[in-house]
């Protein structure tokens, strides 16, 4: 596995949407990420625009390297209700298929860890729903710190991450 060296997100932009169009997985693994829906990319950045379910959507393209190095590895979609601290989802996370197998993946979760710590302080939970056929998924969420919660949406299995304890909890 090669180092993922420098991982950072960027937000979708109006001078960066149109290269994020060109990212994408293998055919047999979209159905892991969007289902039929494609480019996924497309879909992620509709539902930013339209607000799907009332909720904010946030777009980043997944970038290793930097200045003349960097490159678009990947993309990750982040949906929350701003008013609460529990409905914060991660979708459509994904590694292009021509840097899948490099270590990007792991190291994009951590930065959107570190993002919504810091940027969304009053999220508690950080969740994401995994295909139940995309054991690589399973593997790295696991290994980030997500746990299966037991229950299912949209059809899948629901992990979550604890950002910040409650303090309740905390007093605990």
């Amino acid at each position: 596995m090669e180092n993922a060296g420098i991982i950072s997100l960027r937000e979708v932009t109006r001078e960066n949407w149109r290269a994020t169009l060109r990212l994408a997985v293998h055919p047999d693994q979209r159905r892991f990420v969007a289902g039929d829906d494609a480019p996924i990319t497309a879909i992620a950045l509709i539902k930013a625009y339209v607000r799907t379910g009332g909720v904010s959507w946030a777009p980043y393209v997944i970038v290793a390297g930097a200045g003349e190095t960097e490159k678009m590895v990947g993309f990750v979609a982040l949906a929350y209700e701003p008013e609460s601290a529990d409905e914060y989802w991660v979708f459509h996370f994904f590694i292009d298929r021509r840097y899948q197998r490099r270590g990007y993946g792991a190291a994009a979760l951590v930065r959107l860890i570190e993002l919504v710590r810091r940027e969304q302080p009053r999220a508690r939970m950080l969740r994401l729903v995994v295909h139940p056929e995309n054991q690589p998924a399973h593997r790295l969420y696991t290994r980030a710190g997500f746990r299966a919660t037991g229950t299912e949406r949209w059809g899948e299995p629901v992990y979550q991450l604890t950002l910040h304890a409650d303090e309740t909890s905390a007093k605990e």
